[in-house]
């Protein structure tokens, strides 16, 4: 690493032998005007994937940056630390399951956001590939960049982001999502938090691809997880409402806990869905949603 990095791609793996050679080639295949660093975490794959990111980093060992542990820490703790060790000016995240497939990514981002120092965050659009399927789709038609909406529909794909390192410090040591073990997704209270301490610009281009799994944590066919996953989005999305939001708000948590029912209930043989719920705050959420019979 002769360059000091503009920009550190923090990319986190575990199990994903499969698909980590191409998440670090569409790093690698970026073409900028500045030096770019990828920062490599394994968290202790069984399946090789350690293997192959030690293979790459011994062969690019001018761009690749690998970080070793000897224990399984799990997924929040392998990502905070990937992030924690980013050198650059500003921090790309890419999971070792996505893809970027534009080699222009990193570019248009950057040079957005050195020509705007008020904006802390830019995303681009996304395309969600399913895994099961093969079926490849674009993301959202709408994009947002205000905490109204995104508190209700978060549209950034983590793998399409570019942020300021100094701000994602900022985050981790106002919000302390350490200490909110019930979120179960790093990135999606990250974003919001964004949208309140900063800009947020939306570039249209699609630059990254999503891989959605079969049985990953925000996609799983388990239907108890389903809710789990949704039990979370709501719980972190009441609390960032109570810190940053207003009672205006109160309409569309009632929607979201609509929705969070809708598609938690789409394995047919679940029990009922009320007695499932995990937390107390997404409780009151469905019981005034039940009372009022209010949506959006």
């Amino acid at each position: 690493m002769n360059a000091e990095p503009l920009v550190s791609v923090c990319m986190t793996a575990y199990n994903h032998a499969p698909y980590i050679g191409r998440a670090i080639e569409g790093v690698l295949s970026q073409r900028t005007t500045f030096a770019v660093e990828l920062v490599l975490s394994d968290d202790c794959s069984p399946d090789g994937t350690g293997a192959i990111c030690r293979d790459y980093a011994a062969r690019y060992p001018d761009r690749i940056r690998l970080l070793t542990g000897d224990v399984n820490v799990g997924m929040r703790a392998n990502y905070r630390r990937t992030i924690e060790a980013c050198r650059g000016r500003y921090v790309a995240m890419c999971d070792g399951d996505d893809w970027w497939s534009d080699p222009r990514k990193l570019q248009l981002q950057a040079a957005l956001l050195e020509s705007d120092p008020s904006c802390g965050l830019c995303y681009t659009r996304a395309r969600n590939y399913y895994q099961n399927t093969g079926l490849t789709e674009p993301d959202h038609e709408e994009h947002f960049t205000d905490f109204d909406h995104l508190l209700c529909r978060l549209t950034i794909a983590n793998c399409a982001t570019l942020a300021r390192r100094d701000l994602i410090a900022r985050y981790y040591a106002e919000v302390r999502p350490d200490e909110h073990p019930e979120w179960l997704t790093d990135d999606a209270p990250m974003w919001l938090w964004f949208s309140v301490r900063s800009r947020i610009s939306y570039l249209p281009d699609i630059t990254a691809v999503h891989r959605r799994l079969p049985d990953s944590v925000s996609h799983s066919t388990a239907y108890c997880k389903r809710i789990a996953f949704c039990d979370s989005l709501i719980d972190s999305s009441l609390w960032f409402e109570a810190h940053y939001g207003t009672v205006e708000n109160l309409n569309r948590r009632w929607g979201m806990a609509r929705w969070a029912l809708e598609y938690a209930s789409l394995d047919e043989v679940g029990p009922p869905l009320p007695d499932e719920w995990r937390h107390p705050s997404l409780r009151t959420v469905w019981r005034r949603f039940q009372e009022a019979q209010v949506g959006v």
